[in-house]
């Protein structure tokens, strides 16, 4: 079998905005079944109390050294122990084993849904941060196994928080803070739908062992108590009666208000960096900040707080990024870039 995924050519002018090199990928595996989970359609709403005054600045307190990255390591690699693993029930041989892992050993792939195809360290492009010299690209092409699904599928890379340093207690305000590189427009997947996300790993406060009456729990799993916050970039490609584009819009929501609806967030119309953070409050609610460039975050770059799906959050577990693609076995998934991925304690 042909365990290569060719990338395809860049254009000069990409290759000098983010690339910084021509593009080379590694050997990738392809695998699977069809019919994998996708990110949740539903009607958008609008950002829930945007002025929440106990909303945690992302990035507030002192930053955990021993999580997160900045990328900036010319060493910096990683292993992808292929095959990978793919989000439509097949598994690795070894009941999904070795996982795919940075050589920092704080960045791993999925047990449910492989590491992105292409995971290489790059110059960091333009009016990036202050002395950053290394950023990490981000891109995928089988993301639903090696007979493509033709549906949107998506891989996820994730930060290694709780192997590192445990699982954290919201009493401590943990919050998240990464910059992503955003390519324009002509550069992204030609298609409609979420194309890429930012989003935290929570533990929710378990009933599983409670008795009501004779209403009891039957089976439960720790994943029972785990949900997956999180920002998410959506493009939507519309076509008027004449089979021509009438409109293109780039825009973020977030997932999710407590009955699980998206909320809607602003339109993506400035491209290059951008910083996205979210904290976690002791209340358990989770809080959204975003805005264009690499500044740090403040309270006028708040966009929403809500009890996604109606969860009070007990602990913080990870960070992770979905890279999203239609899966048809010819498309990649738009280039991405992210650079200094960090975790803060408010106390």
């Amino acid at each position: 079998m042909n365990n290569r995924i060719d990338m395809p050519r860049v254009s000069p002018m990409l290759q000098q905005f983010f690339f910084s090199a021509v593009l080379v990928a590694g050997s990738m595996f392809h695998a699977a079944t069809a019919g994998a989970q996708q990110l949740p359609p539903g009607p958008l709403h609008p950002a829930a109390r945007p002025h929440n005054p106990n909303a945690v600045i992302p990035g507030s307190g002192t930053e955990v050294a021993e999580v997160g990255d900045d990328f900036e390591d010319p060493a910096w690699g990683y292993n992808f122990a292929l095959p990978k693993v793919f989000n439509n029930g097949e598994t690795k041989l070894g009941a999904n084993t070795p996982l795919g892992v940075s050589l920092n050993h704080r960045w791993f792939e999925g047990q449910k849904r492989g590491q992105p195809d292409q995971i290489q360290r790059i110059d960091t492009p333009p009016d990036g941060l202050a002395g950053s010299t290394g950023a990490l690209l981000l891109r995928s092409q089988a993301t639903g196994g090696s007979h493509p699904s033709r549906t949107q599928q998506q891989d996820d890379f994730i930060g290694n928080v709780a192997d590192l340093i445990g699982k954290v207690t919201v009493d401590r305000v943990p919050s998240v803070v990464t910059r992503v590189w955003f390519p324009e427009p002509e550069y992204w997947e030609r298609r409609s739908g979420c194309h890429f996300a930012f989003r935290i790993s929570l533990e929710k406060e378990s009933f599983a062992s409670a008795s009501r009456g004779r209403f009891r729990t039957v089976s439960h799993s720790e994943e029972d108590d785990i949900y997956w916050p999180g920002m998410f970039f959506q493009r939507e490609i519309r076509s008027g009666g004449s089979g021509e584009v009438s409109s293109d819009r780039i825009s973020m929501w977030m997932k999710a208000t407590a009955t699980g609806l998206r909320i809607e967030g602003p339109e993506i119309t400035t491209f290059g960096w951008w910083t996205l953070g979210m904290s976690v409050t002791p209340d358990g609610q989770v809080h959204y900040f975003a805005k264009p460039g690499v500044a740090d975050l403040t309270a006028d770059d708040h966009i929403a707080s809500d009890f996604p799906f109606g969860h009070r959050a007990v602990r913080f577990r990870s960070f992770f990024f979905n890279v999203c693609s239609a899966d048809d076995g010819r498309s990649w998934s738009t280039p991405l870039v992210v650079d200094d991925t960090k975790v803060f304690l408010g106390r």
